[in-house]
């Protein structure tokens, strides 16, 4: 019988699944990779879909002990700070997000006041590091490749893989992150492959998940193995790198690149206020 219960909640706008993953017995939960609701053309930002989580946290007498993120995500906004606030919890992430910030520091010639070491986080976590979940352990497994911070949680037979893969229709998400790589991307999905065949595998995003009867967030290794588009098949690395590519030929830069990438490397934090409760964001211009 499980000791884990898992609550995913979808985000349309950004086709983002957070999850909350609750001790049973203890009630301590952990929520992974929130979202805050973002309209770019008006540069409004809203929380319902954060306040949903809050609500059904609430309603069931969790305690929120983490606020996960699996790596510093580019099409959405991070919950985090927001729900920290209101409810508790300790914000974590891979510990690499040190080479994100220092990388979008540069590119967006971020002031001395923005350190580049993760300070804005409260743990920053190094592959096969252990971490509680009430009675629970949450094993670190740091899998780059999407971007350099990218981690996949392991909780009991659950493990949460973020956008390192996707579901096995889809097969991967794009590497087009700076510093992000395929080849890297490839020695990390087999280790989440590596698990288990019954290990059951919660992926970041699916946009086609409200169209499934069953949500189609849950897979599981084997499924991964047998079925995956790009990596399923005991693919070899020169064969994958083909399928990648082929699969994301055409692909665009996330439009939220850079307004979400300035909010997530501060942990969801909004920059320092300019005046009276005014935040900006940077955009850099390229000349021809």
């Amino acid at each position: 019988m499980s000791r884990i219960r898992i609550d995913p909640f979808y985000h349309q706008a950004s086709h983002t699944i957070t999850y909350v993953v609750t001790d049973i017995a203890t009630r301590q939960c952990a929520i992974i990779d929130p979202v805050l609701d973002f309209d770019m053309a008006s540069g409004t930002i809203s929380t319902s879909f954060a306040d949903s989580i809050i609500e059904h946290i609430d309603e069931h007498g969790f305690e929120v002990e983490w606020i996960l993120e699996t790596h510093t995500h580019s099409d959405h906004i991070s919950a985090a700070c927001y729900i920290k606030k209101k409810r508790g919890g300790m914000t974590g992430i891979g510990e690499h997000i040190t080479k994100v910030q220092h990388t979008f520091k540069r590119l967006l010639n971020l002031d001395d006041s923005f350190k580049c070491n993760g300070e804005q986080f409260e743990q920053l976590f190094v592959d096969e590091e252990l971490i509680k979940l009430g009675h629970l352990d949450i094993h670190i497994m740091h899998t780059p490749g999407h971007t350099p911070t990218c981690v996949s949680y392991l909780i009991e037979d659950a493990v949460f893989v973020g956008d390192t893969l996707s579901t096995p229709e889809l097969g991967t998400v794009n590497a087009d992150f700076p510093n992000s790589s395929a080849i890297t991307l490839y020695h990390s999905i087999q280790r989440i492959l590596a698990l288990p065949n019954c290990t059951r595998v919660f992926v970041g995003h699916d946009p086609h998940a409200q169209k499934r009867a069953d949500n189609g967030l849950e897979t599981s290794v084997i499924a991964q193995k047998r079925y995956n588009s790009v990596v399923g098949g005991k693919v070899t690395l020169a064969e994958f790198i083909k399928r990648h590519q082929q699969r994301h030929i055409g692909s665009e830069i996330q439009q939220l690149l850079l307004a979400a990438i300035q909010i997530n490397i501060r942990a969801g934090n909004m920059p320092i206020a300019e005046g009276r409760d005014n935040y900006y964001l940077k955009i850099p211009l390229n000349q021809l």
